[in-house]
């Protein structure tokens, strides 16, 4: 009988997870000019968001984003949905509505058998069916590891774009998706996680941040953005830094996967936690001057796949944030912290 292929040992890292650590790319970045910067051009790299946006006409604006990586699961179709689920999600935390889809596919074809492939595409394919999004081109290439991801195109109206640079001093933040999702890969590798920590895993980064698109239709929502590879520390301080102000974040209400911290108690953690620390984490404090627990930080740094959206809004629309969450099937959805006037950085009450 043959052997089940397993995808993550062809990878080095898997899903987010194996992103550049945001040191590195910023020193990257610093290095690359901007080029021409059409007036059109409503959101480009300036403040590191989810997606660029080019305004079309009065209506309309056109959100362009691109996401692929390794695998993160084993299974094939999982796999396949878990990216496209992840690279549309930056259509939403604009503010969009996706409109289609190109497919980017790298594999090592003289490991894989045709079939798993096919598996890949149809996983990545059924997504952006529930999304409402066809898939009208792509391109694939030969490579040592699998790759698969999306080239998502949406639109959204010019007065609807929601930036991670528009934050407002008084704002309170609210997560859609609790943490974890690392670990529980870090615990997969390992053989540790079990199968209902694995339908968890499948099933939060499966879990389309379509309702980005209704957030975005609320004066009160001033921000969002999408909580992936840098973790909840590393796309907080992006705001921070894009609307110049600080953050407080009260570790006890930021909602987490169940399991999770036992896991990251016993020290489970990927590599790219502790890259992402040391790639920010001079710009996080604790109040009082207390430390966290070397658990807390793992998650606090915990790369998402597919994570949930973070929303910046007033007070005064708090209620309709939750309930547009909740009764769009995010019942973890959860006020975390807020924003002030200071020194663009994090505060965590541990």
């Amino acid at each position: 009988m043959d052997t089940p292929i397993q995808l993550t040992r062809f990878s080095h890292g898997g899903g987010c997870g194996c992103k550049i650590a945001p040191g590195v790319l910023s020193d990257i970045l610093s290095r690359t000019a901007p080029g021409v910067i059409p007036p059109e051009l409503m959101v480009g790299i300036e403040t590191s968001d989810d997606a660029a946006v080019w305004r079309l006409n009065d209506e309309q604006a056109l959100v362009a984003t691109t996401d692929f990586f390794t695998p993160i699961v084993d299974d094939p179709r999982d796999f396949g949905r878990i990216a496209a689920t992840n690279a549309l999600s930056d259509v939403y935390a604009m503010g969009g509505r996706p409109i289609l889809a190109l497919a980017i596919v790298g594999m090592p074809l003289d490991k894989l058998p045709l079939d798993v492939i096919g598996q890949i595409l149809e996983g990545g394919a059924s997504v952006c069916r529930e999304a409402g999004v066809p898939i009208a081109g792509g391109h694939s290439i030969d490579v040592l590891e699998p790759i698969y991801g999306l080239v998502a195109l949406g639109l959204v109206h010019p007065k609807r774009v929601r930036r991670n640079a528009d934050a407002r001093a008084g704002d309170v933040l609210v997560l859609g998706k609790p943490l974890g999702v690392g670990v529980l890969s870090a615990a997969l590798k390992k053989g540790k996680l079990d199968a209902a920590g694995y339908a968890q895993m499948v099933h939060y980064t499966t879990l389309l941040n379509r309702v980005g698109a209704d957030l975005a239709q609320l004066d009160g929502v001033h921000a969002m953005t999408d909580v992936t590879g840098f973790g909840l520390a590393g796309h907080l301080l992006e705001i921070c830094r894009g609307s110049k102000l600080q953050a407080t974040v009260d570790w006890a209400k930021v909602p987490l996967i169940e399991g999770v911290a036992a896991l990251a108690q016993e020290g489970i953690a990927t590599g790219a936690s502790g890259r992402n620390w040391t790639g920010y984490g001079a710009q996080v404090s604790v109040a009082g001057g207390g430390e966290m627990a070397p658990w807390q930080r793992t998650l606090l740094t915990d790369p998402q796949t597919s994570g949930g959206l973070l929303v910046s809004c007033a007070p005064a629309e708090l209620d309709r944030v939750l309930s547009t969450f909740h009764g769009s099937g995010f019942g973890d959805a959860a006020v975390v912290g807020s924003l002030q006037a200071g020194t663009p950085g994090l505060v965590v009450q541990a």
